[in-house]
């Protein structure tokens, strides 16, 4: 019996999950298991919970305290890994969960790469991260027996509206173009991230190598034009130049926020066309950044 394992229950995780749940063509018959550490938050206790009463299995485990070998004997009886874990994870972390997907001949994988086209960027970034996304591409194209599957879809919409990441300010009063205000970014939702996935688990189970999604695309002057909509005309503007932001970082190598500004103000790899993704080919309507920004700051007003 096919069996699917998800690592982590963190925002995207529990998107997944949830679409995985839903969609029209789930097959009952496909257990479906999520892996995390043993909750101590009443509210994720209560989600688990949730979970487990929708038929989720749960097991609990600890990735990065984890041996490859170790992970390599829990992934073998899945037939399908989803990695949903790695925000906040050292360098390494990706690599050893490929390394013990590969190892324990999971048949279908979807590694955690759910951001930008690590293969247009290349290995010189400013985001050290990046770098080890293409060793784990290098590591499932060097292999015939994994089938795997890498949802590439930019940015998460609420991190381009997040007063650290500084596009959007804290008072939502300033937007900041990170290089130039014509260079774009392609933003997704994690909810919209959980329906394509679902829809490559349950409907497009051919599907491999990278699939482009994009719930919207936009310059930063488009986010300045969204902001002075709902906020109104009185939003000011400000260009973050490459260098300015590469001076920033030199002052604070280590912040890693730092490291995204300057990667996204690069501009490679960050932004693609939603004509011709996943989601426009297979007529799946996504929440554009207008849509939700105006969720957003509309609760906040």
């Amino acid at each position: 019996m096919h069996s699917i394992l998800v690592l982590g229950l963190g925002e995207l995780g529990s998107a997944i999950l949830n679409a995985l749940l839903a969609h029209t063509h789930r097959d009952t018959q496909v257990t479906i298991t999520v892996l995390l550490r043993v909750p101590s938050d009443p509210a994720k206790q209560n989600v688990v919970a949730s979970l487990i009463a929708r038929g989720v299995a749960v097991i609990h485990g600890d990735i990065l305290a984890s041996s490859e070998a170790d992970l390599s004997e829990l992934f073998k009886p899945f037939h399908t890994v989803i990695g949903c874990t790695g925000m906040t994870y050292p360098a390494g972390t990706q690599v050893k969960l490929s390394r013990a997907v590969l190892s324990a001949g999971v048949q279908r994988y979807f590694p955690w790469q759910f951001g930008v086209d690590y293969d247009t960027i290349g290995p010189n970034s400013s985001q050290d991260l990046f770098s080890e996304q293409l060793e784990v591409r290098a590591l499932l194209r060097g292999q015939s027996k994994t089938r795997w599957a890498i949802v590439s879809v930019g940015m998460f919409t609420s991190f381009l509206f997040e007063p650290s990441f500084g596009v959007v300010s804290e008072d939502r009063k300033v937007v900041h173009a990170l290089g130039s205000w014509e260079n774009r970014v392609t933003v997704t939702i994690p909810e919209d991230i959980g329906r394509v996935v679902a829809e490559l688990v349950w409907q497009d189970r051919d599907a491999e190598g990278v699939v482009f999604v994009a719930g919207d695309t936009v310059s930063y002057k488009d986010v300045a034009d969204i902001m002075k909509r709902i906020m109104g005309q009185d939003v000011r503007t400000e260009e973050w130049s490459i260098d300015f932001l590469k001076e920033e970082l030199a002052k604070d190598p280590a912040n890693g926020l730092k490291k995204y500004r300057v990667a996204f103000a690069e501009a490679m790899g960050v932004a693609w066309k939603k004509e011709g993704t996943y989601n426009e080919r297979h007529g799946l309507r996504l929440e554009t950044a207008d849509e939700y920004a105006r969720k957003l700051f509309g609760r906040q007003l």
